[in-house]
């Protein structure tokens, strides 16, 4: 409840330009002035400057960089995305923190945060670990679909949209977009990865969870990736708070998801999907298990497969395996 409490105090404060009245507030949260003052402290010790000014109350000037469970709710606009929040300062995977919390009950739409992770892992297993501490988005979102599980894979792209679409919001006059299936680069370097997992039966799936990295505040990367990954502050050359981005990627989520459970495909969203495919109508190369191909990309499929033509004229609809981008990125999947 003084978690709750705490995110609506926060709301209320952001959302006023003038001072807000002790008064008010007591009558807002049913509590005393006394408590009031005990949450403003609290806020206070946790970074955020608010000003407090007898006979009118408090103003929040600035907030810290956090992504708390107080400042994520503060900013949500969702009816279930991100309505249940964990937050961790250091975990190993927040992947596996969301497996755990889904069978230990974890309702729909639950959010998994952490400042940093150290058993992070790409596609195909690849290991990862990071090393920007407070500067970048790690998260997962569970899901508890009633479809298919062959629908499942479906939702990368879902989220990977509305990645896009948050950090267009941020990067105003920068080229966000979408590199099938699972990354967003900014100005054709990387800046999000996705990582879908699923736990299911035949005919059945128990959860899903999306697991999702998001370059915000770096300000620079390892020498090995220093050319070919972004984040929004470099990109911008502006901060931007973290809880802020992980809400907008909810709203968008939540909006592109009712619309996905209603076809169980992309039908309906398949032409803003590639609006924002990098590399539509250019060479691309399939790195495909039967062997290497060359051709153009022709757009996705309404179940997500990406569509590649062949120099033969021939189109191929490519489910697995890895595609590169040819003179369009600096970096490979």
């Amino acid at each position: 409840m003084e978690e709750n409490r705490k995110a609506q105090l926060l709301k209320l404060l952001r959302s006023r330009d003038a001072y807000v009245s002790g008064q008010e507030l007591c009558e807002q949260f049913g509590v005393s002035r006394t408590a009031v003052w005990k949450m403003i402290n609290q806020l206070k010790e946790e970074g955020y400057e608010i000003e407090a000014v007898s006979n009118r109350g408090y103003c929040l000037k600035s907030a810290p960089d956090l992504t708390s469970p107080e400042e994520i709710t503060s900013r949500l606009t969702t009816d279930w995305a991100g309505r249940t929040v964990y937050h961790f300062g250091e975990t190993g995977s927040t992947n596996i923190d969301a497996k755990r919390l889904a069978d230990e009950g974890a309702p729909h739409g639950t959010l998994v945060v952490a400042d940093t992770q150290t058993m992070g892992r790409g596609r195909r297993g690849r290991g990862w670990e990071s090393e920007d501490a407070g500067k970048a988005v790690y998260m997962t979102l569970l899901l508890k679909p009633q479809f298919s599980p062959e629908y499942a894979s479906r939702v990368t792209l879902l989220m990977a949209m509305a990645v896009t679409a948050a950090l267009e919001e941020v990067c105003e006059g920068q080229s966000v977009q979408i590199k099938w299936p699972n990354d967003v680069v900014i100005n054709g370097r990387k800046a999000c990865g996705i990582l879908t997992e699923m736990s299911a039966e035949p005919g059945y799936i128990h959860h899903v969870v999306i697991g999702t990295g998001i370059n915000v505040n770096q300000s620079s990367f390892p020498k090995e990736i220093e050319q070919t990954a972004a984040s929004v502050l470099r990109e911008t050359g502006k901060m931007q708070p973290r809880a802020l981005i992980i809400a907008r990627v909810m709203f968008f989520f939540e909006q592109y998801y009712e619309c996905f459970v209603q076809t169980h495909d992309l039908s309906a969203l398949r032409e803003q999907y590639e609006a924002h495919l990098a590399g539509i109508g250019r060479e691309v190369r399939v790195l495909d298990p039967k062997g290497e191909y060359t051709g153009v990309s022709k757009g996705i499929t309404d179940s997500g497969e990406l569509i590649v033509e062949k120099e033969d004229g021939t189109r191929v609809e490519v489910y697995a395996g890895e595609v590169s981008v040819r003179g369009l990125y600096g970096y490979t999947a």
